[in-house]
């Protein structure tokens, strides 16, 4: 058990399947009250209604496009109304598009740009404020890559907005650090979740062989982490990445290389 978790107040996005559901579900194992937010509503209710019957916190939805700003104000709103706090943020919503940097379009850049950046950026600035008048600190995830860290073929917009995930991190200890705000990243490597499944039906397969540990991560793997740098025990990690990865980056093979 850490500590400073129970009856905390989280925003979780992008939550309804995957690593958030897995961060929702350690941090209401945790006695935290959770805002469970996904794009999809029918997938974001049944992960509600999972979550509930095993859970110590309390767990509501919001749906919509975590992108989208008006989303973010109404998300923050809603939030405030049912638990009238806010304490940890994790923009954890996001998507990967892979495309030839040279016939990459401008729709799809939006695409990548407008949830993977722009929904953490906003999110973190609509919520802040809140924290701050609370005057009992706070903590923010951001839900960053290792693609952010090293190159990989064909996801250059992707990789772009992962790496800025960082740097938004880093710049903001700044403003955040004199109110007990800690604000950290977390760079997932290859995790099989039903979206990566889905990609690669040999996911686990592939990925096996190119990290070095031997097998791929778990999306609890990446939760575990987040529920450390939400604890107090973390409070002295700030703007800071951590991999999670199984020591890829180390090596940075590629699934070509398996050819």
């Amino acid at each position: 058990m850490y500590s400073g978790l129970q009856d905390k107040v989280a925003i979780v996005t992008g939550a309804g399947t995957g690593i958030g559901f897995a961060i929702v579900d350690q941090l209401l194992g945790q006695g935290v009250h959770v805002v469970l937010n996904d794009i999809d509503a029918e997938q974001g209710e049944r992960s509600v209604q999972a979550l509930r019957e095993r859970s110590k916190g309390k767990c509501l939805f919001f749906g919509g496009d975590a992108g989208n700003l008006k989303v973010i104000e109404e998300l923050v709103a809603f939030t405030l109304s049912n638990f009238k706090r806010i304490d940890f943020v994790i923009p954890n919503a996001g998507m990967t598009l892979f495309g030839d940097f040279f016939e990459f379009t401008e729709e799809n850049f939006q695409r990548v740009v407008n949830l993977n950046l722009q929904g953490a950026f906003f999110l973190v600035q609509k919520t802040v404020p809140v924290m701050k008048q609370q005057n009992e600190g706070g903590r923010i995830v951001l839900m960053s890559s290792i693609t952010g860290i090293k190159s990989y073929p064909n996801l250059t917009a992707y990789s772009m907005t992962k790496a800025a995930l960082r740097m938004m991190a880093r710049n903001l200890v700044l403003a955040l650090a004199p109110h007990e705000i800690t604000i950290n990243v977390i760079a997932p490597g290859a995790t099989l979740t039903e979206r990566t499944e889905l990609e690669e039906p040999d996911y686990a397969g592939a990925w096996a062989k190119l990290v070095p540990r031997g097998v791929v991560g778990k999306p609890e793997d990446i939760a575990n982490t987040c529920l450390f740098l939400l604890s107090k025990e973390a409070a002295h990690i700030n703007g800071q990445t951590i991999v999670v990865d199984g020591g890829w980056t180390v090596v940075g093979r590629y699934p070509g290389d398996l050819d």
